[in-house]
């Protein structure tokens, strides 16, 4: 019966990870796919839908039950949305009605809304990295889960949807690619050499050796891409100094979304991806990853310019 019994655990185990494997695989060619193909202005939609499913899924998480409050979460996030998308379009407006050419210096304003993110996530990473058991315990308002939930994806949808308009699907593609990679990394690793936990009040799955493991993949990572564009050396250390930091940013921004799930407890924000979840299991380490990559490129592009 004990043999039986490990033999179905390891059964339904492969199962599943067949099943991350298959709709990961997919997933993947999908994105590639848009990032590289579809018009900004479609890429930007597709990236919007996204962020709306990733917004119900936080609705729940934090408590709503109502469909139609958090149907109203969503619609709160579309308008800003909107705002950002057509911004050059209405300092046009305002400049052709109150006859304000000046206005129109006001187009890259957008950009200083990367530093509120960035700093949240740091303090995020500080606080799970030094007090986890208090990030777990600690009891916010609904008010201020939803208010947290809309500013965090809100910024995801703007930076990453403006890093593809203003850095081309190539350094797009990268990003990705740098955080799918150390996602890999770091289960394996974690699997392999794990014994020490990265916050197991948190995610008991996570390791330190997993930690180290995704920061050796995108420091890997970087230095490949740099030898391929042949950077400059001092561009390449930043890129790469990036890369890694974006990476420990990710990691970080995981165990925050694992906090909230424990809170709730569920395992899963949804059940929309076979074998992975919902939205928010796929996209939580871009979630935080993605203003301060965004940061980091618009620092070193002002820095050789």
């Amino acid at each position: 019966m004990v043999n039986q019994s490990i033999y179905n655990n390891k059964s339904e185990l492969t199962y599943m990870l067949l099943q991350r494997i298959i709709t990961a695989s997919i997933l993947a060619s999908l994105i590639a796919l848009a990032v590289f193909l579809l018009p900004a202005e479609y890429f930007a939609l597709l990236l919007g839908l996204i962020t709306l499913l990733a917004g119900w899924e936080w609705a729940n998480l934090v408590g709503i039950n109502s469909a139609l409050k958090r149907s109203l979460f969503v619609l709160v996030l579309i308008f800003p949305m909107l705002g950002i998308h057509f911004w050059t379009y209405i300092l046009e407006l305002v400049s052709t009605i109150f006859d304000w050419p000046d206005v129109r210096d006001y187009s890259g304003a957008l950009e200083w809304l990367v530093i509120p993110p960035v700093l949240f996530w740091i303090l995020v990473m500080v606080l799970i990295r030094n007090a986890p058991a208090g990030i777990l315990n600690l009891q916010l308002k609904l008010r201020y889960k939803v208010l947290m939930g809309w500013f965090v994806l809100l910024a995801t949808w703007m930076f990453l949807f403006r890093l593809r308009s203003f850095y081309g699907p190539e350094m797009t593609m990268y990003f990705l690619l740098l955080i799918w990679a150390a996602d890999i990394t770091a289960y394996f690793v974690g699997k392999k050499y794990g014994k020490t936990k990265l916050a197991p009040e948190i995610s008991p799955g996570k390791t330190v050796a997993g930690l180290y493991g995704a920061l050796i993949s995108g420091f890997v990572c970087s230095v490949i891409l740099s030898l391929i564009y042949g950077f400059k050396w001092m561009i390449a250390s930043d890129f790469i100094l990036l890369s890694v930091l974006t990476v420990l940013i990710s990691i970080y921004g995981d165990l925050f979304f694992s906090a909230v799930k424990r809170q709730r407890g569920v395992k899963d924000s949804g059940s929309i991806l076979p074998g992975h979840g919902g939205v928010l299991d796929r996209i939580d380490s871009i979630i935080a990853a993605t203003p301060f990559f965004y940061a980091g490129i618009l620092l070193i592009g002002r820095s050789v310019s």
